[in-house]
């Protein structure tokens, strides 16, 4: 049984979500303030604990099925993040990144990778020179009032609540892989009927 995607997205935000080259090959993400809520918890001993939604992981699974790559490039370094992008099988993270455009330059040259292909969620100052780039840049509500100038598009979710999976769905929708991706889950939770 087919079902009609519920998400609906206005037409000219799907134009600017698939960037100027008409087509995303990959997105980068930030980490605290867009996977987290941006609260920092560390432990007298120095140990960091950080709470992750389960919505932003499957979306950034979803994104690697429909064919845009996921990819992470954070400032802050801890066992949390590193275990945590282990778990969603992300292959490009770059852990405590002092120059993030230099990064994300050296990773889109050795992927071949234009900025115009490449869409950045982010939300604080040293994420600005990738949003000045990106063919498509977003950020949660609650994001640095620079770092939302930037942006194409505002989440209605905020930061580890949900806003890195609202990216995700806003992109595979505009790539036109959202509705088999809904429809292929359906098919494997009730056999194919």
């Amino acid at each position: 049984m087919a079902l009609r995607p519920a998400l609906d997205v206005p037409p000219e935000l799907l134009l600017r979500a698939q960037g100027p080259a008409g087509r995303l090959r990959a997105a980068i993400f930030d980490v605290d303030g867009v996977l987290t809520d941006g609260r920092l918890y560390i432990g007298a001993d120095g140990e960091q604990v950080k709470a992750f939604h389960v919505l932003d992981g499957h979306g950034l699974k979803l994104l690697a099925q429909g064919g845009i790559v996921p990819a992470v490039i954070t400032g802050r370094d801890s066992p949390a993040v590193r275990r945590r992008m282990a778990d969603l099988g992300v292959a490009h993270a770059a852990y405590g990144v002092k120059d993030k455009l230099a990064v994300a330059e050296a990773l889109l040259a050795a992927q071949g990778w234009t900025w115009a292909e490449v869409a950045v969620i982010g939300d604080d100052w040293p994420d600005l020179p990738l949003l000045q780039r990106a063919g498509f840049a977003c950020a949660p509500p609650q994001a640095h009032a620079e770092a939302l100038a930037l942006a194409h598009h505002v989440t209605t979710a905020r930061g580890g609540e949900g806003a890195a999976r609202e990216f995700c769905d806003l992109l595979l929708i505009a790539a036109g892989r959202y509705a088999a991706l809904l429809q292929g889950q359906l098919d494997t939770l009730d056999g194919g009927r």
